[in-house]
């Protein structure tokens, strides 16, 4: 399934609009949630092709939000990145345990970033 169609989780404004603006000019429709509650609405409203879930933000984490999205049978084909500052070895398989299909490291170079996406479509 082409990917044409992008969430993007995080509550910070200057991450939410260079991710925005790197994959609006790539072509891809771009839809933003500033936190994992705002974002668990929207994956069930819009039905997004991709999820760009950061980690650290209030209420719910990034992980707790993957795992919801991967263990629920309507939203779990539905792939997400993960893409926080947490860098750690650990993190990053804790990431990948929860459901996640990759996991990138601020910060994000766009042609990582494209070519992850790439990758997934």
């Amino acid at each position: 399934m082409p990917i044409k169609n992008i969430l993007v989780v995080d509550d910070s404004p200057t991450d939410l609009r260079y991710l925005s603006d790197i994959l609006a000019k790539s072509g891809y429709a771009v839809t933003t949630a500033e936190s994992a509650e705002e974002a668990l609405a929207k994956v069930k409203q819009q039905r997004p092709d991709l999820v760009l879930m950061d980690v650290v933000m209030p209420g719910q984490n990034g992980y707790q939000a993957t795992r919801t999205l991967s263990k629920d049978n309507a939203t779990k084909d539905i792939p997400v990145i993960i893409v926080t500052t947490k860098g750690q070895e650990t993190d990053r398989v804790w990431g990948m345990r929860q459901g996640a299909r990759d996991y990138i490291v601020k910060p994000v170079s766009q042609a990582d970033l494209l070519a992850k996406i790439s990758a997934l479509g």
